[in-house]
């Protein structure tokens, strides 16, 4: 049997962790030959904090880790007696592998996220907003049209007591 791509279902908050105990696990048992990557699916977000971009990470999948294995009694008991591993997704005793094309989804999803950073709050058309960072900081307006590929959104802002629009990164408005 080829490795293969599964989810693991573990403690929420605890997926950095479950990773590394995995790791130590396999290597006290020698197993490194029939195990692949194991990954925490996660992204990079975009956020203003005080004024200041911070980008930080988040799991869009949380509880939840990627592991690529050659699954057979030995290294499906290594993997379960890992603390804080609640299973696999499915069928825990004859857990089913995710289809390729799956598998290569949530890991482009990963690599794209690390690559290109998204903003951490998605806004909609209608949305009040108000301008925190830029030439117009401090306006209140409302959202015209949003560019979520581009990572911006087009305000409609009152000045001089005429509509006008703004486009505007998404990291330089806030609810509200």
């Amino acid at each position: 049997m080829a490795r293969a791509w599964y989810i693991l279902h573990t403690y929420s908050g605890f997926e950095e962790q479950v990773k590394s105990a995995l790791h130590e696990r396999i290597k006290n048992a020698g197993q490194e030959d029939f195990f692949g990557e194991v990954l925490v699916p996660t992204e990079q977000v975009v956020e203003m904090v005080k004024g200041a971009k911070k980008t930080s990470s988040r799991k869009f999948f949380p509880g939840y880790i990627l592991l690529n294995v050659d699954l057979n009694d030995e290294t499906w008991h290594t993997v379960r007696g890992t603390s804080k591993v609640t299973g696999f997704v499915g069928d825990d005793l004859h857990p089913q592998p995710l289809a390729d094309d799956e598998a290569m989804k949530i890991i482009g999803r990963i690599k794209e996220g690390a690559l290109k950073p998204k903003p951490k709050v998605m806004y909609e058309i209608g949305d009040s907003v108000r301008v925190t960072d830029g030439p117009f900081s401090n306006f209140q307006g409302l959202v015209d049209e949003v560019f979520p590929d581009k990572g911006r959104v087009r305000v409609m802002v009152s000045i001089f007591g005429r509509e006008t629009p703004v486009e505007l990164e998404f990291v330089q408005v806030t609810k509200g």
